[in-house]
């Protein structure tokens, strides 16, 4: 009984609520929405943008931010599609997605690491030199023409759902696990929440930052590979934004953006409901050239409520040390 209490009372579980009335909302406004298919549809939608959530929060946990995620989504879309295109085997595509995806983020990690570099002003450098690189292999144009057996991988089921989806929460699972029952995983959490005292305690600060990226780099390119299979093509503008609805869905989900606390579940649940509002507002009336306008309104709104959390938190938490350190001055008088 008090694990289920424990449960209900975890930052995870916020979002799978606002999830299920975000649902009933719209399935009340538009009975239609109720439908098996739309729903599996709207979460298989989120597959890769659940990948892609895996690999940020550790970096957000850290107490960093990685807006190059979207570029580099785009980049490995765009070599996995001229590589599929070409004939090579998806095992070799999926490993060189994965050196590629890996070094960008270890390029990241390092100047923001070991060069001091800020994180968001060195990933938005690495932004726009991702973009620049994708102009170039692709030559402006759409990477087309994939085979059609790569493309029919966005639709294999098993037992009914959709694989990319049950990889997506394959991952999600064995993340989650990392990140709390591995002591090198316990270790992101602590760096960004004492920096400082995490290296006084003997953990690796720089190694676990650096690695951070490495696994927001290695993520983004595993999700290339879902976009351009879903997609059937990759434009040199493939990812772009995406970075935004990543961000915000992460810190809805109960990561903050300071560091320390947030977990892989509720990262995925609140991307899951970023994801979903293109379709929902399509069911609720609404035009989806709204989306944009409607994530870029809820990132602000999430920032500024984590932020006013976070503040309100060191206070109460200042407070109880000056109150117990009054009361036990008072019994020593």
């Amino acid at each position: 009984m008090e694990r289920i209490k424990n449960i209900l009372k975890s930052r995870e579980i916020t979002p799978l609520y606002m999830l299920i009335i975000l649902f009933l909302i719209v399935g009340i406004i538009n009975p239609t929405f109720f439908s098996r298919t739309n729903i599996l549809s709207t979460l298989y939608g989120s597959s890769l943008y659940i990948l892609l959530s895996i690999g940020i929060s550790f970096v957000i946990m850290t107490g960093e931010i990685d807006v190059s995620i979207g570029s580099t989504l785009g980049l490995c879309a765009s070599i996995a599609g001229i590589l599929i295109r070409d004939g090579y085997s998806i095992m070799i595509v999926l490993f060189v997605v994965f050196i590629v995806g890996g070094t960008i983020g270890l390029i990241n990690g390092i100047g923001v690491v070991d060069l001091e570099v800020s994180s968001i002003i060195m990933t938005l450098g690495t932004l726009g030199v991702v973009r620049g690189i994708i102009y170039i292999i692709t030559k402006g144009r759409w990477v087309e023409n994939l085979p059609t057996e790569f493309k029919e991988l966005s639709q294999l089921e098993f037992l009914g759902i959709n694989i990319f989806f049950i990889i997506s929460c394959l991952f999600v699972l064995m993340m989650h696990l990392y990140l709390t029952k591995i002591p090198q995983g316990v270790y992101f959490k602590a760096v960004g929440d004492n920096s400082n005292g995490a290296h006084l305690v003997g953990i690796p600060v720089k190694k676990t930052k650096r690695l951070a990226f490495v696994f927001s780099g290695i993520f983004s390119g595993l999700a290339a590979v879902m976009f351009a299979s879903r997609t059937g093509f990759i434009a040199p503008i493939s990812g772009n934004g995406y970075e935004m609805t990543i961000i915000a869905g992460c810190v809805l989900g109960g990561i903050s953006l300071t560091g320390g606390v947030g977990s892989i579940i509720g990262s995925s649940l609140g991307v899951i409901i970023m994801a979903s509002l293109s379709k929902v507002l399509v069911f609720m009336g609404f035009s989806s050239d709204l989306n944009n306008t409607i994530t870029g309104a809820l990132l602000v709104i999430i920032v500024v409520t984590d932020t006013l959390l976070q503040k309100y938190s060191i206070s109460k938490n200042r407070k109880i040390r000056l109150s117990n350190r009054v009361k036990g001055e008072a019994v020593n008088g």
